[in-house]
């Protein structure tokens, strides 16, 4: 591969919004010009945690929401390919190699994995879950890649896929990149009710697609200072989500600074600081909204988009799945069977 290949992706789940942009999208939109890069959409992923016929029945229409909130972030479709997780079974073949390579007890370490289960409402680890990381193992190494924009939550993922890769590589052969983990800046966002990061399903938070008043009206009902109860009692910056989404996304350091002052002294109210947040926010997301728009605006060029990189992925994935089975040996002992049910067949229809 003349180009380094980068693998990322989301479930999914639905609409995509500020946490996912400043977990991980703003890394690939800045990293994707540089690397050969692949999108993938996750919905064998999802299923660990969403597998009602409900959630299936709307992967179609998620997966093409999904596709469009990455490209109208500025994911450039010409330098990206996109693909459906579940239409490459082969990823299934590499899974199934990969699970002999990791022990129980090294997944049941990776702490991203009970908060999932307690999210989702799941008193007991389901089997799928537990091995999430190796199935993302298999994701990453099924088309090589060599780097993977993480965020906090899944630097841990990433590291069992490091571990699977060298584990490989030593019992078999050079065949896998280990791949190198890229943090985001902003490893996490907290959501709008400040108290958890920003997730779809906990309803605290702000998607890339909101139109303008909708922003401005879940601004407006953010979780700020709990002892401030006037506009003059002097409140806290830190730790208050208002600033923080400040801090991220508005510009105007200048503003900020003023504001975060006479917020310390009691000489603003809380409803200037959000107005002035919505502003800067709908600035923000005032690109994204225009190219989602015309992305919106030619039916089915999603569609196109994810059936084409679908295939180019499973082709991709065939090859090197058969370098993997090559490797291990597997390939030579179906061989080795085949050759000698022949030679029998051959004897018995040659006349004596």
């Amino acid at each position: 591969m003349s180009v380094p290949r980068m693998l990322t992706g989301d479930r999914p789940t639905g609409r995509l919004h500020l946490g996912h942009y400043v977990g991980s999208i703003a890394n690939r939109v800045r990293l994707h010009q540089r690397y050969e890069s692949f999108f993938i959409i996750a919905d064998l992923h999802m299923l660990t945690t969403r597998n009602t016929r409900e959630d299936i029945e709307r992967v179609a229409v998620n997966a093409r929401e999904m596709v469009t909130d990455v490209l109208a972030a500025g994911v450039d479709p010409a330098r990206a390919t996109f693909y459906l997780q579940s239409a490459i079974p082969e990823v299934g073949d590499l899974n199934t190699l990969f699970q002999n390579l990791v022990t129980v007890p090294r997944l049941e370490r990776v702490p991203s994995l009970k908060d999932m289960a307690r999210d989702s409402g799941k008193e007991e680890m389901p089997y799928g879950l537990l091995g999430y990381p190796v199935l993302q193992a298999a994701d990453i190494l099924c088309v090589k890649g060599q780097v993977v924009p993480v965020g906090k939550d899944n630097a841990a993922h990433v590291e069992v896929t490091r571990e699977i890769a060298r584990r490989f590589n030593h019992l078999y052969g050079e065949v896998f990149p280990v791949p190198e983990m890229i943090a985001s800046e902003t490893p996490t966002l907290v959501g709008t009710d400040g108290r958890a990061k920003m997730s779809k399903s906990l309803g605290n938070a702000i998607s890339l697609s909101d139109d303008a008043a909708t922003v401005r009206r879940t601004v407006m009902g953010m979780y700020t200072d709990p002892n401030r109860v006037r506009a003059d009692v002097p409140g806290t910056v830190e730790g208050n989500p208002v600033f923080a989404y400040h801090d991220i996304f508005n510009p105007d350091r200048g503003q900020v600074d003023d504001l975060k002052e006479r917020y310390r002294a009691g000489r603003v109210g809380d409803v200037e600081v959000k107005e002035k947040l919505a502003v800067a926010l709908n600035r923000f997301l005032d690109p994204i909204r225009e190219r989602r728009a015309r992305f919106e605006a030619d039916p089915g060029l999603v569609d196109e988009l994810i059936v084409e990189g679908t295939e180019r992925t499973r082709h991709e994935v065939r090859q090197t799945v058969l370098e993997a089975r090559r490797a291990m040996g597997l390939t030579s002992a179906y061989t080795q069977v085949r050759r000698r049910a022949e030679r029998r067949r051959k004897a018995r229809a040659t006349p004596a």
